[in-house]
Protein backbone atom coordinates (compact mmCIF):
# COMPACT_ATOMS: atom_id res chain seq x y z
CA UNK A 1 0.00 0.00 0.00
CA UNK A 2 3.36 2.11 0.42
CA UNK A 3 3.12 4.43 -2.86
CA UNK A 4 6.85 5.54 -1.47
CA UNK A 5 8.35 5.69 1.61
CA UNK A 6 11.71 7.11 3.09
CA UNK A 7 14.95 5.40 4.94
CA UNK A 8 14.09 4.01 8.34
CA UNK A 9 10.90 3.58 8.50
CA UNK A 10 9.62 1.04 11.60
CA UNK A 11 6.21 -0.65 11.95
CA UNK A 12 6.71 -2.33 14.89
CA UNK A 13 5.69 -6.32 14.71
CA UNK A 14 2.35 -5.73 14.12
CA UNK A 15 0.15 -5.86 11.26
CA UNK A 16 -1.82 -2.90 10.43
CA UNK A 17 -5.25 -3.01 9.22
CA UNK A 18 -5.77 -1.51 5.86
CA UNK A 19 -9.30 -1.68 3.72
CA UNK A 20 -9.88 -0.37 0.32
CA UNK A 21 -7.49 1.10 -2.18
CA UNK A 22 -5.48 4.36 -1.68
CA UNK A 23 -1.54 5.46 -1.34
CA UNK A 24 -0.01 5.69 1.97
CA UNK A 25 3.68 8.09 1.43
CA UNK A 26 5.88 8.05 3.85
CA UNK A 27 9.42 10.55 4.71
CA UNK A 28 12.75 9.40 6.41
CA UNK A 29 12.08 8.32 9.58
CA UNK A 30 8.63 7.39 9.92
CA UNK A 31 7.62 5.01 13.07
CA UNK A 32 3.62 3.72 12.91
CA UNK A 33 3.49 1.93 16.39
CA UNK A 34 1.46 -0.81 17.30
CA UNK A 35 -1.68 -2.19 15.75
CA UNK A 36 -3.42 0.58 13.46
CA UNK A 37 -6.45 1.16 11.10
CA UNK A 38 -6.43 2.60 7.33
CA UNK A 39 -9.51 2.86 5.61
CA UNK A 40 -9.42 4.13 1.83
CA UNK A 41 -12.73 5.36 0.23
CA UNK A 42 -11.84 5.46 -3.13
CA UNK A 43 -15.62 6.14 -4.61
CA UNK A 44 -14.21 9.97 -3.82
CA UNK A 45 -11.59 10.02 -5.46
CA UNK A 46 -9.28 7.33 -7.32
CA UNK A 47 -6.24 7.26 -5.36
CA UNK A 48 -7.37 8.85 -1.73
CA UNK A 49 -3.48 9.41 -0.18
CA UNK A 50 -2.56 9.36 3.35
CA UNK A 51 0.87 11.12 3.61
CA UNK A 52 3.20 11.10 6.65
CA UNK A 53 6.17 13.62 6.42
CA UNK A 54 9.68 12.48 7.91
CA UNK A 55 10.32 12.19 11.59
CA UNK A 56 6.94 11.52 12.40
CA UNK A 57 5.64 9.14 15.00
CA UNK A 58 2.20 7.38 15.23
CA UNK A 59 0.95 5.47 18.27
CA UNK A 60 -1.20 2.19 18.40
CA UNK A 61 -4.52 1.98 17.66
CA UNK A 62 -4.61 5.25 15.48
CA UNK A 63 -7.57 5.43 13.09
CA UNK A 64 -7.38 6.89 9.54
CA UNK A 65 -10.41 7.09 7.21
CA UNK A 66 -9.39 8.94 4.43
CA UNK A 67 -11.69 9.45 1.35
CA UNK A 68 -9.39 12.09 -0.55
CA UNK A 69 -6.58 13.49 1.50
CA UNK A 70 -4.57 13.34 4.68
CA UNK A 71 -1.69 15.31 5.37
CA UNK A 72 0.20 15.16 8.60
CA UNK A 73 3.36 16.93 8.44
CA UNK A 74 7.25 16.29 9.56
CA UNK A 75 8.53 15.73 13.26
CA UNK A 76 4.72 15.22 14.44
CA UNK A 77 3.78 13.11 17.50
CA UNK A 78 0.39 11.33 16.89
CA UNK A 79 -0.65 9.61 20.23
CA UNK A 80 -1.96 6.34 20.56
CA UNK A 81 -5.92 6.55 20.14
CA UNK A 82 -6.47 9.41 17.23
CA UNK A 83 -8.60 9.48 14.77
CA UNK A 84 -9.00 11.83 11.64
CA UNK A 85 -11.69 11.24 9.33
CA UNK A 86 -11.76 13.56 6.11
CA UNK A 87 -15.24 11.70 5.22
CA UNK A 88 -18.11 11.26 7.70
CA UNK A 89 -19.46 7.99 5.97
CA UNK A 90 -22.86 9.28 5.20
CA UNK A 91 -24.34 11.96 4.11
CA UNK A 92 -26.01 14.92 6.55
CA UNK A 93 -28.54 15.36 4.42
CA UNK A 94 -31.59 13.44 5.87
CA UNK A 95 -33.25 12.45 2.36
CA UNK A 96 -29.83 11.15 1.05
CA UNK A 97 -29.18 9.14 4.38
CA UNK A 98 -32.52 7.25 4.32
CA UNK A 99 -31.61 6.28 0.32
CA UNK A 100 -28.22 4.69 1.17
CA UNK A 101 -26.65 7.16 -0.48
CA UNK A 102 -22.56 8.29 0.31
CA UNK A 103 -21.92 11.83 1.31
CA UNK A 104 -21.52 14.35 -1.78
CA UNK A 105 -18.22 15.37 -3.01
CA UNK A 106 -18.35 18.77 -0.87
CA UNK A 107 -18.65 16.69 2.35
CA UNK A 108 -15.29 15.05 2.02
CA UNK A 109 -12.74 17.58 3.19
CA UNK A 110 -9.09 16.96 2.92
CA UNK A 111 -7.27 17.17 6.12
CA UNK A 112 -3.83 18.81 6.69
CA UNK A 113 -1.52 18.70 9.75
CA UNK A 114 1.49 21.15 9.87
CA UNK A 115 5.30 20.72 11.43
CA UNK A 116 6.25 19.66 14.47
CA UNK A 117 2.60 19.21 16.07
CA UNK A 118 1.94 17.40 19.17
CA UNK A 119 -1.71 14.88 19.50
CA UNK A 120 -2.51 13.60 22.25
CA UNK A 121 -4.08 10.61 23.11
CA UNK A 122 -7.98 9.79 21.89
CA UNK A 123 -8.57 13.26 20.09
CA UNK A 124 -10.24 13.31 16.55
CA UNK A 125 -10.07 15.46 14.23
CA UNK A 126 -12.95 16.41 11.44
CA UNK A 127 -13.20 16.54 7.88
CA UNK A 128 -11.65 19.89 6.66
CA UNK A 129 -9.56 20.60 9.52
CA UNK A 130 -6.18 22.63 9.13
CA UNK A 131 -3.69 22.25 12.31
CA UNK A 132 -0.76 24.87 11.86
CA UNK A 133 2.82 24.26 12.64
CA UNK A 134 3.95 23.74 16.41
CA UNK A 135 0.60 23.32 17.81
CA UNK A 136 -0.70 21.07 20.46
CA UNK A 137 -4.18 19.11 20.40
CA UNK A 138 -4.68 18.29 24.06
CA UNK A 139 -5.52 14.25 24.75
CA UNK A 140 -9.16 13.55 23.89
CA UNK A 141 -10.07 17.12 22.20
CA UNK A 142 -12.01 16.89 19.44
CA UNK A 143 -11.08 18.98 16.69
CA UNK A 144 -13.70 20.19 14.15
CA UNK A 145 -12.56 23.73 13.11
CA UNK A 146 -9.24 25.03 11.95
CA UNK A 147 -5.88 25.59 14.97
CA UNK A 148 -3.62 28.71 14.25
CA UNK A 149 -0.09 27.97 14.29
CA UNK A 150 1.22 27.49 17.83
CA UNK A 151 -1.59 27.21 19.57
CA UNK A 152 -2.52 24.40 21.99
CA UNK A 153 -6.28 23.11 21.92
CA UNK A 154 -8.39 21.13 24.16
CA UNK A 155 -12.04 20.08 24.82
CA UNK A 156 -15.04 19.37 23.16
CA UNK A 157 -15.60 20.69 20.94
CA UNK A 158 -11.90 21.86 21.25
CA UNK A 159 -10.93 25.73 22.16
CA UNK A 160 -7.75 27.44 22.21
CA UNK A 161 -6.51 27.54 25.84
CA UNK A 162 -2.85 28.72 25.73
CA UNK A 163 -0.55 30.09 22.61
CA UNK A 164 2.89 28.91 22.45
CA UNK A 165 6.16 30.94 20.94
CA UNK A 166 6.99 29.89 17.58
CA UNK A 167 10.60 28.83 16.89
CA UNK A 168 13.00 31.22 15.89
CA UNK A 169 15.28 29.80 13.06
CA UNK A 170 18.80 30.76 12.55
CA UNK A 171 18.10 33.48 9.99
CA UNK A 172 15.15 35.05 11.98
CA UNK A 173 16.80 34.67 15.43
CA UNK A 174 18.54 37.38 17.33
CA UNK A 175 22.04 36.94 18.63
CA UNK A 176 20.18 37.25 22.38
CA UNK A 177 16.93 35.16 21.58
CA UNK A 178 15.44 32.79 24.58
CA UNK A 179 14.17 29.29 23.88
CA UNK A 180 10.20 29.29 23.00
CA UNK A 181 8.24 29.16 25.86
CA UNK A 182 4.36 28.27 26.28
CA UNK A 183 2.64 31.45 27.24
CA UNK A 184 -1.14 31.73 28.20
Amino acid sequence: MCRSYGRNVHTGVFLHWITGKGDIVLGDNVKIDGKCSFQFAARFSDRPTLAIGTGTGIGHQCAFTVGKRITIGKDCRIASGTWMFDAGGHPSDPAARLAGLPPSDDEVKPITIGDNVWIGRNATIFPGVAIGDGCIVSAGAVVMSDVPSYTVVAGNPARRIAALTPIQTPSSASPSAEPPVATT
